[in-house]
């Protein structure tokens, strides 16, 4: 018999930006949550998969985080689930929660009150180009000599946007370096160019930097005289993120996430940072549980950003643009038109400008990348051309 989980609300969030509409209407969702069991700790872990499992489902929805770290504070006692939310979940049932090998599922089903009528963007998909992290601070690798650990988290952080299956979808970039550091000065002396060519090469419309500040270790844990003991050291890991739009190059988020975590390997031990071992240790869970936090923030504040394509091709009437199926278009879908220009400011400083054309049109025919579009009343496009931009209309004709 399933478990019906209470649910008491402590109070608002300061941090959370939950949103509740009285035109919102409650639907039922189902997901399951997933936690490793560190040191034999089920309930911690428990709560870990809860947590995960609510998250999940609060993103799906369409509701509106500023940071899923601080959204839900869930702990399982007794049967009893204490939230600390701005109230969008009406009820939790417990489907079912299992144990297998050193890791815990749990899943929900959850009524909470949709935000996706008030968002007709979030049904369209976003792609974003996840490229390599940079490592600030190369000398504070060398506990581990864990060099590479840049290239293998922004390899989990696309893995962890790819399992949240929402609205935006990671594109693999993080194969080459890219110096990032300009991206995040208060300058923003960054170089529009090199998130046009990011964009463009990876098909994607936004651009997702990376930048590792901080991975030093504090002193020893365990005393000199516990020599059967082994060495453990209390170890930073920080990140800075900073989201673009590669069309038009502004900066539409920008966060950085901050923790600690047991370094349990040996000072003179080498750590492949690709291995199971790594990711299953306190300090590569951690990192992995940031990343799913990450993944939803993310998620969470694309929810509502336009899906822009590109016109590739012109022939006989017909326009060829770089969206299709993955982006969730279908057959009679509006899009919009709109020139790509550039202005230049006082300071010399080049930035893009978009014209809205008068154009609709609409898609023909229908490929997972691509699309073919026509004018709707079937007349020529005037002043259309090569690289405008479309947008897509919420609604069909």
């Amino acid at each position: 018999m399933k478990s019906f989980l209470s649910l008491a609300f402590a109070g608002l969030s300061a941090t959370a930006l939950l949103t509740f509409s009285p035109f919102t209407k409650a639907q039922w969702y189902e997901s399951t949550g997933h936690a490793q069991v560190q040191n034999g700790d089920v309930s911690a872990a428990k709560s870990a998969a809860i947590k995960d499992a609510i998250t999940q489902a609060l993103v799906f929805s369409g509701a509106r985080v500023s940071s899923v770290q601080t959204l839900v504070d869930g702990v399982l006692m007794q049967d009893q689930l204490k939230i600390s939310s701005h109230g969008e979940i009406q009820k939790i049932e417990l489907v079912s929660e299992n144990q297998y090998s050193n890791k815990f599922a749990i899943t929900l089903r959850l009524d909470i009150f949709s935000q996706t009528e008030h968002c007709p963007q979030s049904s369209f998909n976003k792609f974003v180009a996840v490229t390599q992290s940079q490592l600030n601070h190369r000398e504070q690798a060398r506990l581990g000599q864990i060099f590479d650990i840049n290239k293998a988290v922004s390899k989990n952080i696309f893995t962890s946007l790819q399992k949240s299956k929402m609205s935006a979808v990671p594109v693999a970039y993080y194969k080459n370096a890219i110096k990032v550091d300009k991206y995040f000065s208060q300058q923003h002396d960054y170089s529009n160019a090199q998130l046009e060519e990011i964009a463009s090469r990876s098909n994607a419309q936004y651009v997702l930097l990376s930048q590792i500040t901080n991975l030093s270790a504090s002193d020893k844990l365990n005393s000199d005289y516990a020599f059967w003991q082994d060495e453990s050291y209390q170890r930073s890991y920080s990140i800075e993120f900073v989201l673009f739009d590669g069309t038009t190059y502004e900066q539409l988020w920008q966060n950085s996430y901050h923790s600690q975590a047991i370094w349990p390997f040996k000072k003179t031990a080498i750590v492949d940072v690709n291995s199971d071992k790594f990711w299953q240790s306190a300090y590569g869970q951690n990192i992995n549980n940031i990343n799913q936090s990450i993944s939803y923030d993310i998620q969470a504040a694309m929810a509502c950003l336009p899906t822009q394509g590109k016109i590739m091709h012109m022939e006989n009437g017909k326009v060829v643009i770089n969206l299709g199926k993955a982006h969730g278009l279908k057959k009679g879908q509006l899009l919009s038109i709109a020139h790509h220009n550039y202005l230049t400011d006082a300071a010399g400083n080049i930035m893009p400008h978009t014209v809205t054309t008068l154009n609709t049109i609409r898609v023909e025919q229908l490929y997972q990348q691509t699309a073919i579009a026509v004018s709707i009343d079937d007349k020529p496009l005037p002043g259309v051309q090569i690289n405008d931009v479309v947008e897509i209309i919420s609604q069909e004709l």
